[in-house]
């Protein structure tokens, strides 16, 4: 099975970059043939999709697509130094996020088949 691990560094909402990487690593998790382990790596402003409860009106719901991801079985980690230069390290996250290190995408990075970076 082939490791596909996925970096996002756009905010959840103004682009379609988080939308987009999120279908991908669904369909890419449906796949049968080759069938791969998706992991999803949030950086700079997309570490705001990971705050529960938010209500846009962009016609898609992130939260969402992220807790289909992780019933998936795919890991979500977000990057702590840009939560916490953000001021959001207090905050709760989506249950199934997990806060991770540079050092953590460093070794996703070493072990991925193939990185994909939206």
């Amino acid at each position: 099975m082939q490791h596909v691990l996925i970096i996002v560094n756009d905010a959840p909402y103004g682009s379609e970059r988080l939308f987009n990487a999120l279908r991908l690593a669904i369909q890419l998790n449906e796949q049968e043939s080759p069938p791969a382990q998706v992991s999803l790596f949030l950086l700079s402003d997309a570490i705001t999709a990971v705050i529960p409860k938010q209500n846009p009106n962009e016609g898609y719901n992130i939260q969402q697509m992220l807790e289909i991801l992780i019933a998936q079985n795919s890991p979500v980690k977000f990057c702590g130094s840009c939560m916490h230069a953000r001021g959001l390290a207090q905050l709760s996250v989506i249950e199934g996020c997990e806060v991770a290190t540079m050092d953590e995408l460093a070794q996703w990075v070493l072990s991925a088949d193939k990185t994909v970076s939206f």
